[in-house]
């Protein structure tokens, strides 16, 4: 008798939701395609993570529980977003510290969440892809993903994958973009100069595209490439892993117009 597939809950995160759905419906094939049962909670909200990091720990807490009770009884929950999923993983266990109740739910939350790539390579052990692409790449690697994941070669072993395409690395693939959540907004200079300097060292290595795990990083780097008129294409590594590349891309300079 075989063995059920997992039941996962895909945590399609607000920018997916609001800004490229594309992501989330290419979630979804990459984790059909590789045996598992995946619904999409109605009531599910942002992760609380705004509110997090501008201090407001009351709002942090009463998302969180909306977001408890609506991945309650999954036998995985998986986001598109290293950012996310390290919000609930890492911090919604600290932020019921204390209230043995809610901690226990939070901490039985964080043990089942993932982010997608790290989901697909470390837990169900696919790096097997059906896809074509023929570019050239470079991969940004998104602060909370790398530092609070670990997430570095599980992209790189599913893009390995893909026919055709060829990844650089470049020198900031490891360096914030500048994004970082309200710290954009509250200080954009500093974020601009950022984002500039990873702009100049993806010119070092000219890819055709720009790939990441974070639609934040990715919006602030298509962002900047667009407005300096630069045509690389710049996308969810979700979108080229489940072939999903023939719509517009988050940026490809003034062309896509």
């Amino acid at each position: 008798m075989s063995e059920p597939s997992p039941r996962i809950a895909l945590f399609v995160t607000c920018l997916v939701d609001l800004f490229r759905p594309t992501v989330g419906f290419a979630a979804v094939k990459l984790l059909e395609d590789a045996g598992c049962t995946v619904e999409v909670p109605l009531s599910q909200t942002c992760c609380g993570q705004p509110a997090y990091n501008s201090g407001d720990r009351d709002a942090s807490k009463d998302i969180a529980r909306q977001v408890i009770d609506a991945f309650t009884g999954y036998d995985y929950v998986v986001a598109p977003s290293g950012s996310c999923a390290g919000m609930i993983k890492e911090h919604y266990p600290a932020l019921f510290d204390g209230d043995l109740n809610m901690e226990a739910r939070a901490k039985d939350l964080s043990r089942r969440t993932h982010e997608l790539t790290s989901f697909l390579v470390d837990v169900i052990g696919r790096t097997d892809v059906v896809a074509r692409l023929d570019k050239q790449a470079a991969y940004h690697d998104s602060c909370s993903g790398l530092r609070e994941l670990g997430i570095k070669d599980q992209p790189r072993a599913l893009l390995a994958g893909v026919e055709g395409l060829t990844l650089s690395e470049y020198a900031g693939a490891e360096t914030c973009c500048g994004f970082g959540g309200t710290f954009c907004v509250k200080y954009s200079d500093i974020s601009d100069h950022m984002v500039g300097q990873r702009a100049e060292e993806l010119g070092a290595v000219n890819p055709d595209m720009v790939l990441g795990g974070d639609m934040a990083c990715l919006m602030n780097l298509a962002g900047k490439l667009s407005r300096d008129g630069s045509l690389v294409e710049v996308r969810h590594v979700a979108e080229v892993l489940a072939g999903m590349t023939d719509g517009p891309a988050i940026a490809k300079g003034p062309e896509s117009e």
